[in-house]
């Protein structure tokens, strides 16, 4: 009898993880290059500078100072930002906060997944191999750094255009104060870093529900219209005990940077609704991915 080679066994070895560094590499170039992406920052990048050229046209610098009353919304803000550099680039953050900020931070997130399910593309991240939790965490490190990067653009050429149309020399604060470039920088990084924030929670929203659909528009319209929904509840009187757990309670607070001293009451409790949002939102992004098929 003739004997019959056998190959030797060769053990087998679970597959090579890539690094998150480099997942979340491939994230970001994806997020950048994509041109809706480019157009949302471009708009955003547009609006500080249509709005100090319209405030200038019109003629109406307001006060140095809008005292301690207000309710630091954009549209109160941008009374005083024809004569205040510092004021356009917070009011013009506070005004898009409204809508246009939560939108884009709700486009961000439903491409994240619902995106990649319609098209097809999210099983290749998972025969990559990528674990189900560090796909998540790559998705929500993308949508916070589109964010922030939407939020800086924004301050930028919101700095950027006060200074050119009223000079170094028109930094008040809300009290009255001046303040020396450095001071008056530091205190728009402070909004820009808050409003940020603010995003990111609405991305891990957006994150969370997308997770459960296929259709980017249903992410979307949901999120919009829970900030409506939300919106209108706080202005409630009788459901005051709700207030506190909607997220955009505090975002008419965001003038408060403006002040001095600035009372950091009302923001820190913004911050913290805003983490405890994407806490709650990923985990349960998380548990749907982890006992979703496919």
């Amino acid at each position: 009898m003739t004997e019959v080679a056998t190959a030797p066994a060769v053990p087998v070895t679970g597959r090579a993880h890539a690094s998150l560094a480099r997942l979340v590499r491939a994230e970001l170039r994806w997020i950048f290059r994509r041109p809706r992406t480019l157009v949302v920052l471009g708009l955003l990048a547009v609006i500080p500078v249509i709005v100090g050229i319209a405030l200038t046209l019109v003629d109406s610098p307001g006060p140095p100072g809008g005292g301690p009353g207000g309710d630091g919304g954009g549209e109160s803000l941008l009374a005083t930002a024809g004569g205040n550099a510092l004021v356009l680039p917070v009011g013009t953050l506070a005004m898009a906060l409204g809508l246009l900020l939560p939108l884009s931070a709700a486009m961000s997130g439903a491409d994240a997944l619902a995106g990649e399910t319609a098209h097809g593309t999210l099983r290749g991240w998972l025969l990559a191999p990528v674990g189900r939790g560090r796909l998540l965490l790559v998705k929500s490190i993308g949508v916070a750094v589109f964010t922030v990067t939407a939020t800086v653009v924004m301050a930028l050429t919101g700095v950027l255009t006060g200074l050119v149309i009223n000079g170094t020399g028109s930094l008040f604060t809300l009290s009255g104060t001046t303040l020396s470039f450095p001071a008056a920088m530091l205190k728009v990084a402070i909004a820009a870093g808050w409003v940020a924030l603010q995003l990111w929670a609405v991305g891990a929203v957006a994150l969370a529900i997308s997770a459960w659909t296929e259709h980017p528009m249903v992410v979307l319209a949901s999120v919009l219209g829970g900030v409506i929904v939300f919106s209108v509840l706080g202005l409630l009187d009788a459901l005051d005990w709700l207030h506190p757990f909607l997220l955009n309670h505090s975002w008419t607070d965001l003038g408060d940077v403006l002040r001095d001293p600035m009372p950091g009451g009302p923001l820190a409790e913004g911050a913290l609704r805003a983490g405890c949002y994407i806490a709650i939102a990923l985990s349960l992004a998380y548990a749907r991915l982890s006992t979703k098929d496919g």
